[in-house]
Protein backbone atom coordinates (compact mmCIF):
# COMPACT_ATOMS: atom_id res chain seq x y z
CA UNK A 1 0.00 0.00 0.00
CA UNK A 2 2.65 2.44 1.21
CA UNK A 3 4.12 1.83 -2.66
CA UNK A 4 1.48 2.53 -4.10
CA UNK A 5 0.34 5.53 -2.33
CA UNK A 6 3.58 6.86 -3.66
CA UNK A 7 3.31 6.31 -6.47
CA UNK A 8 0.30 7.83 -6.90
CA UNK A 9 2.48 10.76 -4.92
CA UNK A 10 4.60 11.13 -7.94
CA UNK A 11 2.22 12.11 -10.19
CA UNK A 12 0.79 14.96 -8.60
CA UNK A 13 2.69 17.99 -9.06
CA UNK A 14 1.65 20.02 -6.06
CA UNK A 15 4.36 21.27 -4.49
CA UNK A 16 2.18 20.89 -0.85
CA UNK A 17 1.78 17.05 -1.68
CA UNK A 18 5.60 15.83 -2.60
CA UNK A 19 6.30 12.11 -2.52
CA UNK A 20 9.32 12.99 -0.31
CA UNK A 21 7.28 14.46 2.26
CA UNK A 22 4.98 11.34 2.24
CA UNK A 23 7.81 9.04 2.60
CA UNK A 24 8.59 11.02 5.79
CA UNK A 25 4.71 10.45 6.70
CA UNK A 26 4.68 6.96 6.65
CA UNK A 27 6.70 5.31 9.34
CA UNK A 28 4.86 7.69 11.78
CA UNK A 29 1.59 6.13 10.18
CA UNK A 30 2.83 2.91 11.00
CA UNK A 31 3.69 3.69 14.34
CA UNK A 32 0.55 4.77 15.74
CA UNK A 33 -1.16 2.11 14.01
CA UNK A 34 1.56 -0.58 15.81
CA UNK A 35 0.86 1.55 19.01
CA UNK A 36 -2.96 2.05 18.92
CA UNK A 37 -3.28 -1.65 18.26
CA UNK A 38 -0.65 -1.71 21.44
CA UNK A 39 -2.99 0.50 23.61
CA UNK A 40 -5.86 -1.19 22.25
CA UNK A 41 -4.84 -4.69 23.91
CA UNK A 42 -3.27 -3.17 27.04
CA UNK A 43 -6.02 -1.11 28.01
CA UNK A 44 -9.34 -2.18 26.08
CA UNK A 45 -11.71 1.22 27.86
CA UNK A 46 -8.86 2.97 25.06
CA UNK A 47 -9.60 0.62 22.09
CA UNK A 48 -9.84 2.84 19.18
CA UNK A 49 -12.04 0.63 17.27
CA UNK A 50 -11.22 0.78 14.24
CA UNK A 51 -12.35 -2.62 12.63
CA UNK A 52 -9.28 -3.98 11.07
CA UNK A 53 -7.47 -4.78 14.27
CA UNK A 54 -9.48 -8.03 14.64
CA UNK A 55 -8.30 -9.44 11.01
CA UNK A 56 -4.89 -9.15 12.06
CA UNK A 57 -2.69 -12.33 12.30
CA UNK A 58 -0.61 -10.59 14.61
CA UNK A 59 -2.18 -8.70 16.93
CA UNK A 60 -2.11 -11.54 19.66
CA UNK A 61 1.50 -10.87 20.25
CA UNK A 62 0.72 -7.43 21.23
CA UNK A 63 -1.16 -9.23 24.53
CA UNK A 64 0.59 -8.58 27.65
CA UNK A 65 -0.01 -9.16 31.61
CA UNK A 66 -1.31 -6.01 31.43
CA UNK A 67 -4.02 -7.40 29.43
CA UNK A 68 -5.37 -10.54 31.68
CA UNK A 69 -4.72 -7.69 35.05
CA UNK A 70 -6.92 -4.95 33.39
CA UNK A 71 -9.69 -8.09 32.73
CA UNK A 72 -9.33 -9.53 36.05
CA UNK A 73 -10.02 -6.18 37.92
CA UNK A 74 -13.33 -5.33 35.33
CA UNK A 75 -14.15 -8.80 36.31
CA UNK A 76 -13.83 -8.11 39.66
CA UNK A 77 -15.84 -5.30 40.37
CA UNK A 78 -18.86 -7.54 39.56
CA UNK A 79 -17.26 -10.25 41.76
CA UNK A 80 -16.72 -7.68 44.06
CA UNK A 81 -20.60 -6.89 44.36
CA UNK A 82 -22.14 -9.87 44.70
CA UNK A 83 -19.39 -10.58 47.55
CA UNK A 84 -20.06 -6.76 49.36
CA UNK A 85 -23.50 -5.99 51.28
CA UNK A 86 -25.74 -5.79 47.73
CA UNK A 87 -28.55 -7.43 46.89
CA UNK A 88 -29.63 -8.30 43.35
CA UNK A 89 -30.76 -5.86 41.92
CA UNK A 90 -32.63 -4.12 38.45
CA UNK A 91 -33.43 -1.72 36.13
CA UNK A 92 -36.91 -1.16 35.74
CA UNK A 93 -38.30 0.67 32.07
CA UNK A 94 -41.89 2.22 32.50
CA UNK A 95 -43.44 4.89 30.09
CA UNK A 96 -45.99 7.51 30.82
CA UNK A 97 -48.35 9.62 28.84
CA UNK A 98 -46.73 12.82 30.80
CA UNK A 99 -44.87 14.70 33.13
CA UNK A 100 -47.54 14.65 35.60
CA UNK A 101 -48.10 11.10 35.68
CA UNK A 102 -44.16 10.43 35.66
CA UNK A 103 -43.81 12.04 38.65
CA UNK A 104 -46.90 10.97 40.65
CA UNK A 105 -45.96 7.44 39.92
CA UNK A 106 -41.94 7.47 40.42
CA UNK A 107 -42.94 9.29 44.03
CA UNK A 108 -45.75 7.14 44.81
CA UNK A 109 -42.61 4.11 44.29
CA UNK A 110 -39.98 5.96 46.40
CA UNK A 111 -42.24 6.66 49.21
CA UNK A 112 -43.35 2.58 49.38
CA UNK A 113 -39.68 2.27 48.81
CA UNK A 114 -40.45 -0.34 45.67
CA UNK A 115 -37.64 1.64 43.89
CA UNK A 116 -34.66 3.40 45.07
CA UNK A 117 -34.57 5.81 42.67
CA UNK A 118 -36.09 7.18 39.29
CA UNK A 119 -35.09 8.72 36.63
CA UNK A 120 -37.42 10.55 34.95
CA UNK A 121 -36.74 11.29 31.35
CA UNK A 122 -38.96 13.70 29.29
CA UNK A 123 -39.75 14.11 25.64
CA UNK A 124 -39.22 10.56 24.27
CA UNK A 125 -41.76 9.21 21.20
CA UNK A 126 -43.32 6.17 21.67
CA UNK A 127 -44.59 4.36 17.92
CA UNK A 128 -46.13 1.10 18.91
CA UNK A 129 -49.04 -0.77 17.10
CA UNK A 130 -52.38 -0.56 19.39
CA UNK A 131 -55.95 -2.46 18.70
CA UNK A 132 -54.60 -2.73 15.00
CA UNK A 133 -53.21 0.21 14.23
CA UNK A 134 -49.77 2.14 14.57
CA UNK A 135 -49.51 5.01 17.42
CA UNK A 136 -47.17 7.69 17.99
CA UNK A 137 -47.58 9.06 21.20
CA UNK A 138 -45.35 11.41 23.85
CA UNK A 139 -44.29 9.93 26.74
CA UNK A 140 -42.30 9.99 29.73
CA UNK A 141 -39.91 6.99 30.29
CA UNK A 142 -38.98 6.37 33.95
CA UNK A 143 -35.39 4.50 35.03
CA UNK A 144 -36.39 2.59 37.95
CA UNK A 145 -33.39 1.23 40.45
CA UNK A 146 -34.53 -1.36 42.84
CA UNK A 147 -34.06 -5.41 44.13
CA UNK A 148 -35.22 -8.32 41.81
CA UNK A 149 -36.82 -9.50 44.84
CA UNK A 150 -39.65 -6.55 44.69
CA UNK A 151 -40.12 -6.74 40.66
CA UNK A 152 -43.81 -8.47 41.64
CA UNK A 153 -44.78 -6.01 44.13
CA UNK A 154 -43.27 -3.15 41.97
CA UNK A 155 -45.42 -4.54 38.90
CA UNK A 156 -49.14 -4.69 41.16
CA UNK A 157 -48.00 -1.04 42.19
CA UNK A 158 -47.41 0.39 38.43
CA UNK A 159 -50.54 -1.83 37.68
CA UNK A 160 -52.91 0.01 40.06
CA UNK A 161 -51.68 3.44 39.34
CA UNK A 162 -50.77 4.28 36.02
CA UNK A 163 -53.49 5.21 33.39
CA UNK A 164 -52.71 2.79 30.66
CA UNK A 165 -54.62 -0.13 30.59
CA UNK A 166 -51.63 -2.53 29.63
CA UNK A 167 -48.82 -0.07 31.31
CA UNK A 168 -44.94 -1.11 30.19
CA UNK A 169 -43.14 -2.88 32.92
CA UNK A 170 -39.69 -3.98 31.45
CA UNK A 171 -36.74 -5.32 33.85
CA UNK A 172 -33.18 -5.76 32.97
CA UNK A 173 -30.28 -7.13 35.56
CA UNK A 174 -28.05 -5.17 36.97
CA UNK A 175 -24.58 -7.34 36.96
CA UNK A 176 -22.06 -5.03 37.95
CA UNK A 177 -21.62 -1.63 39.05
CA UNK A 178 -20.36 0.96 42.18
CA UNK A 179 -20.72 -1.48 44.92
CA UNK A 180 -21.71 1.77 47.02
CA UNK A 181 -24.48 2.69 44.61
CA UNK A 182 -25.57 -0.73 44.66
CA UNK A 183 -25.49 -1.03 48.75
CA UNK A 184 -27.57 2.38 49.20
CA UNK A 185 -30.06 0.90 46.30
CA UNK A 186 -30.57 -2.18 49.15
CA UNK A 187 -30.32 0.15 51.99
CA UNK A 188 -33.41 2.71 50.15
CA UNK A 189 -35.70 0.16 49.11
CA UNK A 190 -37.78 -2.53 51.68
CA UNK A 191 -36.43 -6.34 52.09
Amino acid sequence: MASALCCRARSVSSPILSSARIRRRLPLVGAFCVISLGLSNLCPSLSFKTGCAQSLPFVPLFKSKFSSQSQAKSSGSIRMASESNTVPSIVVYVTVPNKEEGKKLAESLVREKLAACVNRVPGIESVYQWQGEVQTDAEELLIIKTRESLLEALKEHVKANHPYDVPEVIALPITGGSTAYLEWLKNSTRD
